[in-house]
């Protein structure tokens, strides 16, 4: 099963529609607090509609808590990042990778940097810095459903 992973995330209608991207590919959803705006479902429903209903949400008080209890030798962190120049489509997702996306204003910390097992990023044209929180990952869903199924 495809997992994504949101360290503290700002915006909660990437939230909602990262939910939805969650619901279509069958993802689960890891959130890592603090995020940065009260999380409640109902704020996150307004953009996730009825899709809520079918994703499984876990949520980590702080990324060492997350780290412990799902990082081991059988599964890979894998970061989505600007920072990188491995291309995710030189990439093989694996059934068991946490799909890692940083905050919408500032990624993650050089730290959480250091842990992840692979950095991938989605090459942009003409110089452009990224796109969307929630349009990343649908790419990254997509992609890694191809190569595990």
């Amino acid at each position: 099963m495809l997992k994504i992973v949101l360290f503290q995330p700002e915006i909660a209608g990437n939230v909602g529609a990262i939910i939805r991207c969650c619901a279509c590919f069958g993802a689960q959803l890891h959130i890592i607090e603090p995020c940065g705006f009260p999380f409640d479902l109902a704020r996150v429903k307004k953009s996730a509609l009825d899709y809520i209903n079918y994703v499984k949400i876990f949520r980590h008080n702080s990324f060492d808590e997350f780290y412990k209890n799902n990082i081991d030798s059988d599964r890979r962190l894998i970061l989505a990042t600007t920072k990188s120049k491995k291309d995710i489509y030189d990439f093989k997702f694996q059934p068991n990778d946490f799909i890692l996306f940083g905050k919408e204003s500032a990624g993650v910390p050089e730290n959480i940097h250091l842990t992840a097992n692979e950095k991938i990023t989605i090459l942009m044209h003409n110089n452009q810095r990224s796109l969307n929180l929630a349009i990343s990952c649908g790419i990254f869903l997509a992609k890694a459903n191809f190569d595990i199924n």
